[in-house]
């Protein structure tokens, strides 16, 4: 190793060895650059511009010894690495050695943070917007058949427990299902009456003030009728229970994901899908169809108190025109669509509920979007059962 060259350092003075220095050594390879005492970020701020503008040999090895370091901060951290990178990028050789292990660990960390470049929310703020629409739009249609995809496997799943259950009817938790319905059924009559008796309510009102303009206000009747009995019950019904049984059924099997009762459930030799799931499927299948008579029952109800209020129309009167002028086929159309409504938003509530991992802010989460996830597939498969009864022309 030849002679130190102690007047190549940076600011061209020497340094005191405490407050932070830097000398090059030439070796047989190229050259040693000596770091010693502090390098924080108050000896930095003094050395960083002598640093940027530091004269290296143009040929040989480069090592970045840093045995007599005392301390080292980001700051100090940071220069040394400016300077590796400065090097390495010119085509040199450069080797860090020496030091402390935790004074390493600091430059390595450094190293390993740039190198990740900046943080996904920087790029989205500099990417061009029509680029960020499209990005997005790919990224939730991903998400979106992913999302379909984890439905149908899970549908999958219940046909093959309904199946087994038939096959083996003990398999059946009938105590666990009879509850249920209380709770979905039994329980859901009073808001279903309320919203249901309110909706028949403002049907009449609008068709009322509607017809009149034609002077026909007496069709109100048929209206309502044919509204309530074909669409609008057993749509409101659907999406009440949406909000109130299915959110339910996502919060309570999410709970107990959290617990860890359902893995202590699978401990004991039991399956899930026949405790908890099943009995909430057979439960709000068996149940929709009931609510929805309900609910097409008492919005007539509704829409007969207006009429018979607003046009002074007697009961005898509204009841015959109903039957007269509303078919019976209308009701059954209506309530064909209330088990595969009811299926539909006990499947998603489960399903969600199973999906439930950390903390219980996800009950929360998952909650909504079982919410939301069942009005949407309601209001989708109502789309379809109406594109089915027109082209059977029902």
């Amino acid at each position: 190793m030849a002679e130190t060259e102690a007047e190549n350092h940076p600011g061209g003075k020497a340094q005191p060895e405490a407050a932070g220095s830097l000398r090059a050594e030439r070796t047989d390879g190229g050259v040693a650059l000596k770091f010693a005492g502090r390098w924080d970020i108050a000896t930095v701020s003094k050395l960083d511009q002598s640093l940027r503008d530091y004269a290296i040999p143009p040929e040989g090895d480069v090592k970045l010894d840093l045995g007599a370091v005392t301390a080292l901060d980001s700051s100090g951290a940071w220069a040394i690495y400016r300077l590796w990178k400065k090097l390495h990028d010119g085509g040199r050789a450069v080797e860090i050695t020496g030091g402390k292990a935790a004074h390493r660990a600091l430059i390595d960390r450094l190293e390993k943070d740039l190198q990740k470049g900046p943080d996904k929310t920087t790029r989205r703020r500099r990417q061009n917007p029509v680029l960020h629409s499209l990005d997005e739009l790919g990224a939730n249609t991903l998400r979106a058949w992913s999302e379909a995809q984890d439905l149908l496997s899970f549908f999958g799943t219940i046909v093959i427990g309904i199946a087994r259950s038939i096959v083996q009817p003990q398999r059946i938790r009938w105590t666990a299902t009879v509850n249920q319905i209380e709770r979905v059924g039994l329980n859901a009559l009073p808001i279903v009456g309320l919203l249901s008796f309110l909706i028949g309510v403002v049907l009449a009102y609008q068709g009322i003030d509607q017809l009149r303009a034609f002077g026909a206000e007496v069709f109100t009747v048929n209206l309502a009728g044919l509204s309530i009995l074909r669409e609008i019950g057993i749509l409101i019904t659907a999406i009440l229970v949406a909000g109130r049984s299915g959110s339910a059924f996502t919060a309570q099997i999410g709970t107990m994901r959290i617990r860890e009762e359902i893995d202590a459930i699978r401990t004991l030799g039991l399956d899930p899908l026949d405790i908890l799931v099943l009995p909430r499927i057979f439960a709000l299948t068996i149940t929709m169809p009931l609510l929805g008579f309900y609910a097409d029952i008492v919005g007539l109800f509704g829409a007969a108190v207006a009429t018979m209020t607003i046009l002074d129309m007697p009961p005898q009167q509204f009841l015959q025109q109903l039957q007269e002028n509303v078919p019976i086929r209308h009701f059954w159309v209506g309530m064909a669509k209330a088990p595969v409504f009811g299926f539909l938003i006990a499947m998603v509530g489960c399903r969600y509920g199973l999906k439930v991992k950390g903390s219980a802010d996800a009950v929360g989460r998952r909650t909504t979007q079982s919410v939301v996830e069942s009005i949407f597939l309601v209001i989708v498969f109502d789309a379809i059962f109406s594109i089915l009864y027109s082209r059977l022309g029902i």
